[in-house]
């Protein structure tokens, strides 16, 4: 795509987020004669402010439709609109030229692009090469899924730039470019609700991988069968991370340290981000700051000050010897199993939420046989489901249903906590049964666990 694609043409724009608004800021940038946004939400659900200025300018709103006819030239999908969604289907069939906002970036950007995807991990991967590269380099980006579009910094890259981009499955599912560096990590069950199946979910991520070249590299977490199906007839250069196992090309975790290509990088002990989890998280980072050619110096600093990202096995406080952890980010069963793997001490969970038709079979047979589990919070719609996986639920862990909101489940908490003992917020399941969104969600509990006295 070129830059004068969308002067004088008609846009419609699918999906008014954070991404959408970024393409009608393009779009208007690049002197479209129209601009029309579909989202099937009501226009209450939006900013009002944000709206009204948009009009201003020209841009039509179409809520609570998606109705696409024939005198648009062009289609922007936003990453939760998806690829066989009815307004995209209409614009196949009338002809119409389809895009996203991923794509006009990967078509325009200018210089090196690494990209980073994974079930979980890929923000704080992400944001943490980042920090590295930051060490040494000025002309560094960072966008993407993460919550900051990257069309928003288009025009302030040159070839000498670097750009890093968290790519969710739903940006990487109709991209026809790969980045330079790839970024793999776990790959492991998620969003079914969408994808329908663990095949359909991989496939979606394989365009990461699908359009590299020789002249290209390609970071991935092969403990994972998932992620060896998304690298599948790569062409780019492979190095492999691990936290279990050395390997021969790549960085990995052998006695307490990070080793990346016989190097010593870091001791783990020195690692703020807790959990076997996040060492794999550090050990690509590590590979890709290594790739680009970032000091050793620089990538031991980066790493022991990084204190993560919000709402991913977030320490909260350490009260009364008692440590509470956000991790309300785990909206699946994987990132709450790696959160129950993090720590050794006696662990009260908090689980359950909303529907994303989870196979919750592994995090069950945890529970069942880790003797560290005191106690479960459970809420929501899906913890009678985990219930369900766990054998002997009540026995040997307390359980606690019928908390109604994030007050009650907070006060619980404290009042069976001990000193010594970890509470973790890792639901493994969607919020919105009870609360907007995974962020209200983790909000809650870090305004409730901060009151506690």
């Amino acid at each position: 795509m070129e830059l004068d694609s969308f002067k004088d043409k008609k846009v419609g724009v699918l999906g008014f987020g954070i991404e959408g608004e970024s393409a009608i800021e393009f779009s208007l940038l690049q002197k479209a004669s129209k601009i029309v946004v579909f989202d099937l939400k009501p226009r209450q659900g939006f900013e009002s402010q944000t709206i009204k200025r948009l009009e201003k300018r020209g841009v039509v709103f179409e809520f609570e439709s998606q109705k696409i006819d024939s005198s648009f030239e062009l289609l922007v999908r936003s990453p939760g609109v998806p690829i066989d969604s009815q307004p995209i289907k209409q614009a196949k069939q009338l002809g119409i030229k389809i895009t996203s906002t991923t794509q006009i970036f990967f078509d325009l950007c200018p210089c090196p692009i690494i990209g980073v995807t994974g079930t979980k991990g890929k923000g704080t991967t992400s944001t943490l090469i980042y920090e590295i590269i930051k060490m040494e380099e000025d002309d560094v980006f960072l966008g993407g899924n993460i919550g900051n579009s990257p069309l928003s910094f288009l025009d302030k890259l040159n070839p000498a730039s670097l750009v890093v981009l968290e790519l969710s499955s739903f940006q990487l599912q109709d991209l026809k470019l790969s980045p330079h560096i790839a970024v793999v990590l776990m790959v492991t069950e998620d969003h079914l609700e969408v994808h329908k199946s663990i095949d359909s979910y991989t496939e979606a991520k394989r365009a990461i991988t699908t359009w590299q070249t020789d002249q290209d590299y390609l970071i991935a977490n092969t403990d994972y069968a998932n992620t060896s199906q998304v690298i599948a007839g790569s062409k780019a250069k492979l190095f492999e991370i691990s936290s279990s196992r050395e390997v021969t090309r790549g960085c990995y975790v052998s006695n307490q340290k990070i080793i990346c290509e016989g190097e010593d990088i870091i001791d783990v002990s020195e690692v703020f981000i807790p959990g076997k989890h996040n060492w794999e998280n550090v050990c690509a980072a590590v590979m890709a700051a290594k790739i680009i050619g970032i000091s050793t110096e620089a990538i031991r600093e980066a790493v022991k000050n990084f204190k993560g990202l919000p709402h991913r096995l977030e320490l909260v406080r350490n009260l009364k010897g008692v440590k509470y952890y956000d991790d309300s980010f785990a909206t699946a069963p994987s990132p709450s199993i790696a959160a129950i793997k993090a720590f050794k001490a006696p662990k009260i969970l908090i689980l359950g939420g909303s529907p994303k038709k989870s196979d919750f079979s592994e995090l069950g047979e945890l529970i069942s046989h880790d003797s560290t589990i005191k106690a479960i919070i459970g809420i929501g719609i899906e913890w009678p489901q985990i219930k369900l996986r766990i054998q002997n639920a009540g026995l040997r862990i307390r359980i606690i249903e019928g908390c109604k909101n994030m007050e009650e489940i907070v006060s619980k908490a404290a009042e069976i906590a001990e000193p010594g003992d970890v509470v973790i917020l890792s639901p493994a399941c969607a919020s919105f049964d009870m609360f907007k969104n995974y962020k209200d969600r983790g909000d809650q509990f870090k305004e409730r666990v901060r009151k506690l006295n």
